[in-house]
Order: C-alpha cells, then structure tokens, then sequence
C-alpha cells in the first residue's frame, strides 16, 4: 500500500496547486475531483487503498485546501489548470472521479480528450436538470435574473452553517454523528482566507453557465459511452435522488450503488466505497486488455 504524498506545482499562470499522489505512475491514472466546500483531503482514506492498482492523483481546486485562488475563478479555467497538472505529471488515459463542482471541472477535461477517459466514477455529481429540487429555486432565480436580491439568496450559504450542511444536511443523525466537527470547521477556516470567498461567489455564478452546457454533456455521454461507476449517497440535500436516473438512461450499462449516506459520501463510506472503486478499476482494465490482445 502506497501512502499519498502531498506536492506543490507552479501552474503557467503563476498559480501554485497543491496536490497529492499515490501509487505508481506507470499504473492507470485516477483523477479525484473534490467539491464545494471542501479539498483533496476528502479522498484521503480511499486513497491508500486503490494505490496498489492505480496512480492516484486528488488536486485542491484552486481556492480550495491549500491551492492559490486563480485571477478569474471559472469552471473552465479550472479544467485548464487541472489539465496543466495532468500534462506535467505526464498522465495519459485516466479514471474521473466527478463529486459536485468537481463534475464541470472534470466534464471539461473530459471532453477535451475524450479517448483518454478509461471511466467515470460518479460520486453525487449532477449534469442534468433533475438533480435540481426545490432547493435550487433560488439559485435558479438568480442565473435568470441576477439582481442583487437574488443573489444575496444564492449565497447565503456561504456561512459556517451552510459549510456544516454540506456534510450534515438531510442525513440521519446516526450517520451524521459519525462525521467530526473539525471537518466543516477546517474548510469554514479556509473559506475565510483572503480571496477564498471571492472565488466562492465566482463559482456560483459560473455554475450557471455549467448548466447551460447540459446538451452538450448529454451528446459526448451518448457518443462515448465511458465505463461508469456510480456510488451515491441517498440522504443528499442538494441533488435530487431523481438524478441518479438521469445518470442511468444516458450510460445504460453503469453500475450503480447507491448508499445510506449524504452528500459527502466519502466521510462515511470511505470503506465501502473504496472496494467497489477496486473491482471496477480492475474489471474495465481486464475488458481493455483483452480488446488490445
């Protein structure tokens, strides 16, 4: 078992990434992809764990953990700066573990170079309409008319309580308590540094322009067909369980699981979903190298 190692890289821009890897590189590559609030460090405990079969890489997204804010937050510019880092560490065909923001980041990447996605791994990640509830309402309301009301409303989470819902929110208190406090105080810390909201509040709004590109997801999803894992916490209080359908109808052959957790699955589940990441890893691998024999 490979322990990760946390390293710093200077981007082009003058933007330095914090990030981490586990594993041999000459293995097939899984890219980890965190989102809002929260930083590399969710993907710590699986890990280790995978880093016998795959070259780990987790990133903090710029703004978040321990990664400089970039000029200009946008979806796009982070798949550019991720991009870079897979171009510098010399990565060819890689797994995409898409969580939350991670999904446009991850989409972005994906969609450049579509023949170097070995698989999708799907953790809480929306891209298509039905995973808005009625909790988007007013997020929705401020992409369609953006007034300083709206989006006052579409940034009140941006509070120590909205960073503690992100783990907490809808999930049942057994489960819940199983998650430290420590958790959502380290990110609501890291939120409050210089720069950090900023790039929050660019994200949200960029967001918007994420679900615009819906279509667009849809059609390279019907052209590729990648190898899909699902795995999804069901006591989610911000995609709608209706998504995990969504998912489905557009890869017909994914595997699904979905699991007695919430939104950040992994602080729950790390266990069990790390043994379904494996099997899925192993099993695409083993259809690949038979196609190439």
């Amino acid at each position: 078992m490979n322990h990760a190692t946390r390293q710093r890289l200077r981007l082009s821009g003058g933007t330095e990434l914090s990030f981490t890897t586990a594993g041999e590189a000459s293995k097939p590559a899984v890219l980890l992809l965190h989102g809002l609030p929260n930083s590399s460090r969710m993907f710590e405990e699986v890990m280790p764990e995978l880093s016998h079969v795959a070259y780990m890489i987790a990133a903090d997204l710029p703004g978040f953990g321990e990664s400089d804010v970039l000029p200009k937050p946008s979806f796009p510019a982070y798949g550019r700066a991720i991009s870079e880092l897979l171009d510098r560490l010399a990565v060819g065909p890689r797994y995409l573990y898409l969580h939350d923001y991670g999904a446009p980041v991850g989409f972005h990447i994906a969609m450049q170079s579509p023949e170097k996605v070995l698989g999708l791994i799907v953790q809480n990640a929306n891209a298509h309409r039905s995973g808005f509830g009625p909790q988007w309402e007013q997020t929705l309301a401020y992409y369609s008319k953006p007034t300083p009301e709206n989006e006052a409303a579409a940034t009140a989470h941006l509070t120590w309580e909205g960073a503690r819902a992100q783990y907490i929110s809808g999930v049942p208190s057994d489960v819940a308590a199983r998650i430290p406090a420590e958790r959502w105080e380290e990110d609501w810390r890291v939120m409050n540094l210089p720069g950090r909201m900023d790039t929050q509040r660019e994200l949200l709004t960029d967001y918007g322009n994420y679900i615009d590109r819906f279509d667009a997801i849809a059609d390279y999803l019907a052209r590729w067909q990648p190898p899909a894992l699902m795995i999804w916490g069901r006591h989610d209080a911000f995609f709608d369980l209706a998504e995990t359908l969504s998912w489905m109808q557009d890869l017909p052959r994914m595997e699904a699981h979905v699991l007695d957790g919430g939104h950040l699955l992994l602080e729950t589940h790390s266990t069990t979903v790390a043994p379904l990441m494996l099997d899925f890893i192993r099993r695409t691998q083993g259809k690949q190298d038979n196609t190439k024999a």
